[in-house]
């Protein structure tokens, strides 16, 4: 989960290798690497995965776009889950080279590199103008500045959403906005119901279709307000 990675393809530049001290872990049956510049993959995120993976199956046509990838777990699982003849096209972004790293080394070992492409740069400006996407999925940061000392453990970049925790979350919905087909969805997580409700996902051209409560935090399904 860091603010937002060069397709993945022959000749990419794919940024550093992961450095020494990695660890290893399992990941609703996948095992992804990581180490200390990128956030240690939550095990209750799975959910996002699993919904991610259920809403594919009734979405339009289309790939799917993952904003602030970290280690790449969310949307691997969702990639994994998903049978591969139905499987999609995932363009994972991240601004951490760390992530887009290990989100290409976590792709190549669980055999799922033909479906996954990896971007690194700012979420607003790796994608093309014409680009559309049957499903976004989004981690952002969403603690707010003042509370990140609670979680020395965690990499700055990785947690930080700004004043009021959702300056990234917004960003995110402005992809949303400029690069969601019609009938897609962006699935968010976030801290808390209340965040949910102070994103304005109105103003966005977005409205909540589903909120769920998970083990920490809270996913909300996004879609496009059709006109009254």
């Amino acid at each position: 989960m860091t603010q937002s990675s060069q397709p993945a393809g022959p000749g990419t530049r794919r940024g550093p290798e992961p450095a020494s001290a990695v660890s290893v872990m399992t990941f609703g049956g996948l095992r992804i690497a990581y180490d200390h510049r990128v956030l240690t993959p939550r095990p209750w995120t799975a959910q996002q995965s699993r919904w991610a993976a259920q809403l594919m199956a009734g979405a339009p046509p289309g790939g799917v776009l993952e904003l602030c990838c970290g280690a790449g777990h969310i949307g691997l699982l969702a990639t994994a889950l998903t049978p591969e003849p139905a499987r999609r096209h995932l363009v994972a972004v991240d601004i951490n080279p760390a992530a887009m790293a290990f989100t290409v080394s976590n792709a190549q070992n669980a055999g799922l590199s033909p479906w996954v492409e990896v971007r690194h740069g700012d979420l607003t400006a790796v994608l093309g103008t014409e680009e559309s996407f049957a499903l976004i999925i989004a981690d952002p940061p969403w603690v707010p500045e003042a509370e990140t000392t609670r979680f020395p453990q965690d990499p700055l970049q990785a947690i930080d959403g700004g004043v009021d925790g959702l300056e990234v979350a917004r960003r995110c919905l402005e992809v949303a906005q400029r690069h969601l087909a019609p009938d897609g969805a962006l699935l968010l997580q976030l801290g808390t119901r209340e965040q949910v409700a102070q994103l304005d996902p109105a103003s966005y051209g977005l409205t909540p279709l589903e909120v769920r409560t998970g083990e920490r935090g809270v996913l909300v399904d996004l879609r496009q307000a059709r006109p009254a």
